[in-house]
């Protein structure tokens, strides 16, 4: 079905732009806002206001923070000699969800993929190296997804900081090939947690 009316068509294009979002989908979310009073509309156009203008990325870990280190960097209680690298903040949800780790993060904003023109300086590695210069680090474990990308860049990681004497290991397979994490559910992320391997 098309809309003549521009302003609703403009409002299904910007969400159907969204990642996993079908245009029927898109039309029920447009309708959706619709239906709203002026004052919930109000609201959620300030909540997506706020989120894009005050969420940044730690200078630590790199990942989502709306101050200048995220939470679990600023935790006392978590184990700063391991860090857990992930491609995207969603995974790092993903696995604290198994409430198994305890240890810091590491989010690489993406993944090493020639065929996207996307190389290790597009992607927050130098910021992981960084991060081992104090002798404090003592293990990385390679989260990255199970796919061609994910393989290259745990590899690429792993070559970069062998030489640095740091213990690197791998997520074991209980993460299906070829998923992302952030679909995985928590006894499987806890499974893959607990068989890590080295590479």
């Amino acid at each position: 079905m098309g809309f003549n009316l521009a302003p609703l068509q403009n409002l299904i294009d910007q969400f159907e732009r969204m990642q996993g979002i079908g245009h029927k989908t898109a039309q029920r979310m447009a309708f959706y806002v619709l239906g709203l009073s002026d004052a919930e509309a109000n609201e959620f156009a300030k909540a997506i206001t706020d989120a894009h203008t005050k969420i940044r990325q730690c200078q630590i870990c790199c990942d989502l923070a709306d101050d200048e280190l995220c939470p679990i960097c600023k935790s006392g209680n978590r184990d700063k000699s391991v860090i857990c690298v992930v491609e995207d903040p969603r995974d790092v949800a993903a696995i604290e969800r198994t409430h198994e780790y305890k240890g810091t993060y590491h989010v690489l904003h993406g993944a090493i993929s020639p065929m996207d023109n996307i190389g290790p300086d597009q992607i927050r590695i130098k910021e992981l190296v960084a991060r081992l210069s104090d002798d404090t680090v003592e293990e990385v474990i390679m989260a990255t997804n199970p796919t061609v990308e994910g393989e290259a860049t745990a590899m690429y990681i792993s070559r970069l900081l062998k030489p640095m004497g740091i213990t690197v290991s791998r997520l074991a397979y209980g993460v299906p090939v070829g998923a992302d994490l952030e679909y995985a559910d928590e006894v499987t992320l806890s499974r893959a947690l607990e068989g890590r391997s080295l590479i």
